[in-house]
């Protein structure tokens, strides 16, 4: 957990702009959740433990975390715009329900490499990617 605050305030520096306590709060707290949490569901967990922070600062500090590579956006189809781990973490794609809202982590290394061979293949140099397949979960079928 130490290397994700020295990620951000690294980040920070190179931005010219100002270290601060209250985003170390916020990286802290986004960093002790597993889930995909929208900005208002973690302004809310960040509400409880430090009430002095405001949800400006932690849609802003979210936005440095995505830039800095800390965590990844995604939205899951309802408009609702959520994070996830990003650093340190192992890449994986999402099938998401449309029904339920439910959505499953996936990881496929023959698609990964055709991703790859895809690029080469246009002479592309891929900097991140992601792969979000929409449709009806198993349980919504039935």
């Amino acid at each position: 957990m130490k290397k994700e605050f020295q990620v951000l305030d690294e980040y920070i520096k190179a931005k010219l702009l100002r270290h601060t306590e209250q985003r170390d709060r916020v990286l802290a707290v986004f960093l002790a959740t597993e889930r995909h949490v929208s900005v208002d569901e973690l302004y809310k967990l960040v509400k409880r433990k430090y009430p002095d922070i405001g949800y400006t600062t932690v849609y802003r500090t979210m936005k440095l975390m995505v830039e800095a590579g800390l965590c990844g956006e995604t939205d899951f189809g309802d408009g609702t715009l959520r994070f996830e781990h990003k650093y340190g973490h192992e890449h994986h794609d999402h099938l998401i329900c449309l029904k339920c809202g439910k959505f499953i982590e996936t990881k496929d290394e023959r698609i990964e490499k055709l991703q790859e061979k895809m690029a080469q293949r246009h002479g592309f140099k891929p900097l991140k990617h992601k792969l979000e397949i929409f449709g009806t979960c198993r349980r919504c079928l039935r």
